[in-house]
C-alpha cells in the first residue's frame, strides 16, 4: 500500500471538504440536484484516487496482477482496479438519491395537505406515510439502473478471477439488462421510430413505424454490445478508460442540447430524461477520471475486464432508460468499426491469438502492428487468404505471402493495429493519445449528424 504524498493528501482533503460544504449547502437550501451531484461526484474521484493506491497490494496478494507486456522492464502491477470504481459508483449512486428526491419526500410526508397521523376508516390501521405523491416511476429508473450495473459488475468480477470465455461471456449482459428493459416496458413502452422521409413513399408508411418486440431485441442487442465493445477495444495504458471518459462526455454534451434553458422555452419533453443521464454520467466521470490517473502511461494500474462491463453498461442504462438509445449508437462509431473489424478473428475466420494487443519493439521503445501467422499444417481458407490480400491492397491489413503466394501472416484485427499500419511505429502514449482524438472527433460528428444533418432525412429534430 502505497500512502497519498502530501501533495495529494492536500488536493483530495480540500475537493472533499469544497464537495462537502456543497452537499451541505444544498440540503438545507433545497438547492438544484445538479450540484449535489457534482459534489457527490468531487469525493467520488477523492476516494477512488486514494483507495486504488491503499488496496493495490491488497489486490496483488490476492493473485490480481498482471505484467506490463508494452515495457522494456515491465514488472507485475494490479489488475482488476476497475471493481473499485464500480463500489465506488454504486455506492454514490445511491448516497445521491436523498438529494435527488428530497422535495418530493418533503411535499409526500410534511406538507402535503394531509395529517400524516391520519387513521383511516376501515379497520382502523395506521397507514403510515402517505407517499402518494412520490415519484415511484423516477426512483424505480435508479433502482434498476443500480441492479443493472451491479450485476454486470459481478460478470467482471468472474471474468477477471476465472478469465471466461469469449463465447461463453458475451451475451450474459443482456441477461443482466432484461429488469430494465422490463421497466422501459412498463413505465415508457415507445417502441415506434421515425422513418427518414424519402423512404416513406416505398414502404407505405407514415412518419412512424412500430418495431414492437424487434426494438427490445434492439435494446438487449445494444446491451451486449456496449460492455463487450470496450473490452475489445483494449490493450494499451489508458485507452478503456480514456475511452469511456470521452464517450461520457460526448453523451454529457448531447444533454446539455436538450438541457440548455436558450434552447427551449418552455422546459423539453425529455428534459427529465437526460438529467437522469447527467446524474449517472457524473458521479462515472469522477471514479474514471480517477482510475485514468493511474492507468495512464506508464499505468500503474490496470482496470480489468470488470471495468470495461461497467463503464459498457453504464452507457447502456443512459441510452435506454435516458430514451436515446439510437444516438448512443452514433458515439459508438468507433468502436462498431473495431468490432467488424475483428470480426473474422472474434468468429475464427482468421485465427485469432490469446493476445492481439500491438507488439512492443524494445529496440526502439515504439508499438507495431501485432500480427498471427498461420502454420503450413492449418493454412488459412483460400477464398479468406484472397480476401486478405485484397485488404492488404488498400491498406486496411499488412499480410506476408510466401513464394506459392499463400498468406502466412497477418496483422491482428483491431483498430489500434490497424491504426499503426497506417502511421507507423508509435510511442505507447502516443497512440493512445490518437485514438482518443479519433474518438472525439467521430463522436463530435456524429452529434452534428443527429441534430442537423439528420434535418435531410427528417422533418424535425426533437431537440425542439
Amino acid at each position: 500500500m502505497r500512502p497519498l504524498t502530501p501533495t495529494e493528501t492536500s488536493t483530495l482533503g480540500i475537493l472533499t471538504a469544497a464537495c462537502l460544504a456543497v452537499l451541505v449547502n444544498t440540503w438545507r437550501s433545497d438547492g438544484e440536484p445538479l450540484f449535489a451531484s457534482l459534489a457527490i461526484s468531487g469525493i467520488a474521484f477523492a476516494f477512488t484516487y486514494a483507495t486504488i493506491l491503499w488496496s493495490g497490494e491488497v489486490f496483488m496478494r490476492k493473485g490480481f496482477k498482471g505484467r506490463d507486456l508494452s515495457k522494456k522492464n515491465g514488472g507485475e502491477i494490479p489488475e482488476t482496479m476497475g471493481l473499485v470504481c464500480a463500489l465506488v459508483y454504486l455506492l454514490v449512486l445511491v448516497s445521491f438519491l436523498p438529494f435527488a428526491f428530497k422535495s418530493h419526500i418533503v411535499a409526500s410526508t410534511l406538507d402535503a395537505g394531509y395529517d400524516k397521523d391520519r387513521i383511516l376508516e376501515g379497520g382502523g390501521m395506521e397507514t403510515g406515510r402517505f407517499l402518494h405523491r412520490f415519484p415511484l416511476e423516477k426512483l424505480a429508473s435508479y433502482g434498476f439502473a443500480y441492479a443493472t450495473l451491479a450485476s454486470t459488475t459481478i460478470l467482471g468480477i468472474l471474468d477477471d478471477a476465472f478469465d471466461m470465455r469469449w463465447r461463453h461471456k458475451f451475451f450474459i449482459p443482456a441477461f443482466a439488462a432484461l429488469p430494465m428493459l422490463a421497466l422501459y416496458f412498463v413505465d415508457f413502452g415507445v417502441t415506434h421510430v421515425s422513418v427518414p422521409v424519402p423512404l416513406r413513399q416505398y414502404l407505405g408508411v407514415g412518419e412512424l413505424i412500430d418495431l414492437g418486440g424487434f426494438y427490445y431485441v434492439y435494446m438487449g442487442a445494444i446491451s451486449i454490445f456496449c460492455p463487450n465493445c470496450i473490452n475489445i477495444m483494449a490493450g494499451i495504458n489508458g485507452i478503456e478508460v480514456g475511452q469511456s471518459i470521452v464517450i461520457a462526455c460526448l453523451i454529457l454534451l448531447n444533454d446539455a442540447l436538450y438541457l440548455f434553458p436558450a434552447a427551449h422555452r418552455p422546459p423539453h419533453p425529455a428534459e427529465e430524461s437526460h438529467l437522469f443521464s447527467v446524474y449517472l454520467l457524473l458521479p462515472f466521470l469522477g471514479v474514471s477520471v480517477a482510475l485514468a490517473l493511474h492507468n495512464w502511461f506508464p499505468a500503474k494500474v490496470f482496470v480489468g475486464d470488470t471495468y470495461c462491463y461497467f463503464a459498457g453498461m453504464v452507457f447502456a442504462v443512459v441510452g435506454i432508460l435516458g430514451h436515446f438509445s439510437k444516438t448512443l449508437l452514433l458515439l459508438f462509431i468507433p468502436q462498431i468499426f473495431n468490432f467488424l473489424y475483428s470480426a473474422p478473428q472474434l468468429f475464427k475466420l482468421v485465427p485469432c491469438p490469446r493476445h492481439r494487443l500491438p507488439r512492443f519493439n524494445a529496440r526502439t521503445g515504439l508499438l507495431e502492428p501485432s500480427v498471427a501467422t498461420f502454420e503450413e499444417a492449418q493454412p488459412l481458407r483460400p477464398l479468406v487468404g484472397e480476401g486478405l490480400k485484397l485488404l492488404d491492397t488498400v491498406h486496411i491489413v499488412r499480410v506476408k505471402t510466401d513464394e506459392r503466394g499463400r498468406v502466412t501472416e497477418t496483422s491482428n484485427l483491431t483498430i489500434l493495429n490497424l491504426w499503426l499500419v497506417w502511421r507507423g511505429p508509435l510511442r505507447e502514449d502516443r497512440l493512445a493519445v490518437e485514438i482518443l482524438l479519433l474518438q472525439t472527433g467521430v463522436g463530435l460528428l456524429g452529434l452534428w449528424a443527429r441534430h442537423s444533418l439528420a434535418l435531410l432525412l427528417f422533418t424535425a429534430d426533437n431537440r425542439f
